[in-house]
């Protein structure tokens, strides 16, 4: 019987040379190894193959729709009253001169506003700007320290007051920074109040509540400019915050994905529009993109009602509402990831012989091997091996109305494993699949499905004879097709979930595949 034979060097890549001398992973389970083979076939339908310039073309891009505002304008009054609703500096002065009395010089430095109600409130686009916030019939209650001069007299209390028929408009605009990060400012405002009613306390109050009616005009005009400053000063603090938020989210210890603006939102005074640059780079570094014809988006949508989706496939049934968000997710983001993940070298695995189910139709051993390379079983008698995968270049996607279509450019490098431990290589072949896939979107879990279309085998070097390809293609396409494939659909179907803030939900998402994005219909739901 034959000796072993000597280690062959296949070529110059540097992978082959490294994997041949990687300890085998004996830990882990059967049903991990056969999913990874299968997931590693199969991985096209999470990448792409056009590689787009993120400095012109959105990986992400999401249109807010008037129901947004209105989901989000319950939000925004909350964040406005907890913004009101605190201790403001007014440094609110003036002086009245009394017909006997003489002069009263009166200054309020504080005010706290204990009570807002706002009755009737809309929420509304602002074309070019930002969106628009008018509320009607509001009511305010406000207390406030006060000190007073009258001649030689000084004096000092407190003050409540009530307003009431408060209105108040206000423009939030908002854009980009040049840096990615959003920024906003007070593009207008304007308050009013017609009836306000002050009950002083302390001091000589009583005197100061019958020069009440007298004083209200005045303080009215200076209470209404007063609202749009600390309104100003509210909105100056989020742009502050906005500054500092992150514009990039870490994914795990090789990727993370920048959600920065790629410019300034669009707005007309039916829909926002906002870019997002979506791309995935490697933690650590930031890998730019040779630019490409860029991705056609749809116009953003018309919000007449009933809105269906651009370009619907003719079994997607219209939206019979106005969905809260329309996000479009192009290529751009599954070709950076699969670019990030190939370029570390992460679209790598080791399968050894039990990692593998015993009913799974190729065993990894040297017997089971002899029908396909006789004289693997003459050199290593009934020896087990071990199965190194790799992408030998990055996958390719391509999005169509039908499917996802993908495929997977793979090598695969058997090896022996003599009793000694020592990895013996064997053959080296390109294993090519092209598989279809399905996205499905199910609230906050997104999977799918995936079809193995075509599998492709050929020998790239062998140290034990020709190996008989096209059986261990046949019998490797059974295998996918009985195992692998719904193991992966199996996991696939479950879904994994979305990075979605705490207590937001999607509601009723409708998902469709458009020539070069994914597009997702959805509503809002928060539960805190």
């Amino acid at each position: 019987m034959a000796g072993p034979a000597a280690p062959a060097v296949w070529g110059t890549a540097p992978s082959w040379h490294d994997m041949s001398s990687a300890p085998a992973s004996m830990s882990q389970d059967q049903s991990r190894g056969t999913v990874w083979i299968c997931l590693l076939l199969l991985l096209p339908t999470c990448v792409s193959a056009t590689i787009t310039s993120p400095s012109t073309n959105p990986g992400i891009k999401a249109w807010l729709t008037q129901r947004t505002l209105e989901f989000g304008r319950r939000f925004g009054l909350e964040l406005l009253q907890s913004m009101l609703q605190k201790e403001h500096e007014l440094n609110l002065t003036g002086s009245y001169n009394t017909p006997l009395l003489g002069t009263l010089t009166y200054a309020v430095p504080r005010i706290h506003i204990r009570e807002l109600q706002m009755n009737e409130s809309t929420l509304d686009f602002a074309k070019d700007v930002g969106v628009r916030l008018t509320v009607q019939r509001a009511r305010i209650q406000l207390s406030a320290d006060w000190a007073a001069q009258l001649g030689a007299v000084q004096d000092s209390g407190s003050v409540e007051l009530r307003m009431q028929d408060v209105a108040v408009a206000a423009v939030l605009g908002v854009s980009e920074d040049g840096s990615g990060h959003p920024t906003v400012w007070s593009a207008g405002c304007d308050t009013r109040g017609t009836d306000l009613h002050m009950e002083f306390h302390r001091g000589y109050s009583w005197l100061y509540n019958l020069l009440a009616p007298l004083l209200q005009r005045t303080l009215r005009q200076q209470l209404n400019k007063q609202l749009c400053l600390v309104l100003h000063r509210g909105i100056d603090r989020l742009d502050t915050a906005l500054k500092h938020m992150k514009v990039s989210t870490r994914l795990d210890t090789i990727a993370a994905i920048d959600h920065s603006l790629l410019g300034p939102p669009t707005f007309t005074e039916e829909y926002g529009d906002i870019a997002l640059k979506g791309q995935i780079f490697r933690v650590g570094t930031y890998q730019q993109r040779r630019s490409a014809l860029p991705v056609v988006l749809p116009v953003a949508p018309r919000m007449a009602l009933p809105v269906a989706l651009p370009t619907p496939l003719p079994t997607t049934p219209p939206l019979a509402h106005e969905p809260m968000l329309l996000l479009a997710v192009t290529e751009l983001v599954a070709s950076s990831a699969a670019f990030t993940y190939f370029t570390a070298g992460a679209l790598r695995r080791n399968i050894s012989s039990d990692m593998l189910p015993w009913r799974f139709p190729l065993q990894l051993r040297t017997k089971s091997m002899e029908v396909f390379s006789p004289q693997l079983q003459e050199h290593y008698p009934d020896q087990p091996m071990e199965l190194h995968l790799w992408a030998r270049q990055q996958p390719l996607l391509s999005c169509h109305p039908d499917a996802l279509h993908g495929t997977l450019f793979s090598s695969a490098e058997a090896f022996v494993v003599l009793p000694n431990a020592t990895r013996v290589p064997a053959f080296l072949l390109n294993i090519d699949a092209n598989v279809t896939g399905k996205p499905a979107i199910t609230r906050n879990r997104l999977g799918g499905t995936v079809r193995l279309t075509g599998l492709h085998v050929t020998q790239v070097a062998s140290n034990v004879g020709p190996v008989e390809v096209k059986r261990l293609e046949t019998l490797l396409k059974f295998g996918l097709w009985l195992f692998g494939v719904p193991r992966a659909n199996k996991w696939l179907q479950a879904g994994i979930p979305l990075p979605l803030p705490h207590g937001l939900s999607l509601l009723r998402p409708r998902l469709s595949l458009q020539q070069g994005f994914v597009l997702i219909a959805t509503d809002l739901q928060y539960e805190p």
